[in-house]
């Protein structure tokens, strides 16, 4: 069985919301050619897409293009089928291939592109180099008969709520009676129609983050018991988990920074890296952009971290960073390529998950454009 494109795009905007993207129009994130209304058969995950990454999805069958890099970022005036773009655009067309761009969002997203090349690299218990949100958070209050506290309780938080730092299940319960009167046409759990009743109750009150609110009120009403349920939903001062761009952390050993060049060299599979700094110093703690970063290196610094890893490092940011004690390691901007196996793995997770036979491929395809004499 294969699944529409909006159920695969669902999945993909688990792992990457889209409200984790920049705020304003400076991303182009979303569907960006063609319709999702429609079965997919095979995606290809690529960082770009040019004219041989669209070859391979047309030679592999693709029915859609998941691509971290937009292919329409300004607006576009015209489309001329002999133009480097149009081409693209014209066979992308006739081909039937749409193409969904996850881009600051999936840096933001938690075990995202940042989490993953933090990993990489054995940077450990991380934060974000800059925070740019915060989760909104509520509260919800429900009325529960005290027969059916236990099993509401379990649907809450098997939905994802009641989660406090690194405390999980947490509520606060009060029992109580409660009233109501059954009108005609009703088909109370407790009492009947036209007579007022008593019932003990617990007033069950947890904290949802406003990502899952929808899933936590539909798992809440389906394990209530009562025709009409009473709850109350109301937002916090409070403020959630914390995302951002980039993450800081510990190394999980020290090293020299000589030694940790060749560590980002390895392990995100780049031909070489521009370095900043003494290759004798010791680094201990690291920070990790992907794409373009090196103006963060500041907010690297207040982390704590020794040495930036970070692409498109430019000369007199450089020297910058070289004055302010902070280290730079740039492996290009193409070192965002390790989304591709790890978005595709996702991917093949969920379709096995809900049983759909797709196939998700990392595209093969080297988007690199520098070429190293």
């Amino acid at each position: 069985m294969f699944a529409k494109g909006q159920t695969v795009i669902q999945w993909m905007e688990q792992l990457a919301p889209k409200h984790l993207a920049y705020p304003d129009d400076r991303d182009r994130i979303g569907l960006q050619l063609g319709t999702l209304q429609k079965e997919i058969r095979t995606v290809l995950v690529a960082l770009d897409v040019n004219e041989e990454v669209v070859d391979e999805a047309v030679r592999i069958g693709a029915d859609l293009i998941i691509a971290h890099h937009a292919i329409i970022f300004r607006p576009l005036k015209s489309i001329q089928t002999d133009s480097a773009a149009g081409k693209v655009y014209e066979r992308l067309i006739k081909h039937d291939i749409a193409v969904y761009i996850a881009h600051t969002n999936l840096d933001n997203a938690e075990w995202g592109m940042n989490d993953w090349m933090a990993e990489a690299l054995g940077i450990r218990n991380t934060v974000p180099v800059e925070e740019t949100q915060r989760e909104p958070l509520y509260k919800l209050a429900v009325f529960v008969p005290a027969t059916h506290a236990d099993q509401v309780r379990e649907a809450v938080f098997g939905a994802g709520a009641g989660a406090i730092g690194n405390y999980s299940h947490c509520s606060f319960n009060v029992a109580g009676t409660g009233t109501f009167l059954p009108q005609e046409g009703t088909n109370p759990f407790l009492g009947s129609a036209g007579k007022l009743e008593q019932a003990e109750e617990v007033r069950i009150e947890t904290i949802v983050p406003q990502s899952i609110r929808s899933s936590v009120i539909q798992a809440m009403l389906k394990a209530h018991p009562y025709e009409e349920v009473a709850y109350d939903l109301y937002p916090l001062d409070l403020k959630g988990k914390a995302y951002g761009l980039g993450r800081a952390g510990k190394l999980e050993k020290e090293m020299t920074l000589a030694a940790f060049s060749q560590v980002v060299k390895d392990k995100l599979d780049v031909p070489h890296v521009r370095v900043v700094g003494d290759p004798d110093r010791i680094v201990k703690k690291a920070a990790v952009i992907g794409g373009s970063g090196s103006r963060y290196y500041q907010a690297a610094r207040f982390r704590g971290a020794d040495v930036l890893v970070t692409g498109d490092v430019d000369y007199h940011t450089a020297q910058d960073a070289l004055a302010a004690g902070i280290a730079l390691i740039d492996p290009g901007h193409n070192a965002e390529k390790i989304m591709k196996a790890k978005v595709a793995d996702w991917l093949k997770a969920q379709a096995e998950k809900h049983r759909y036979d797709i196939q998700a491929v990392a595209s093969a395809v080297d988007t690199e454009p520098f070429r190293f004499m």
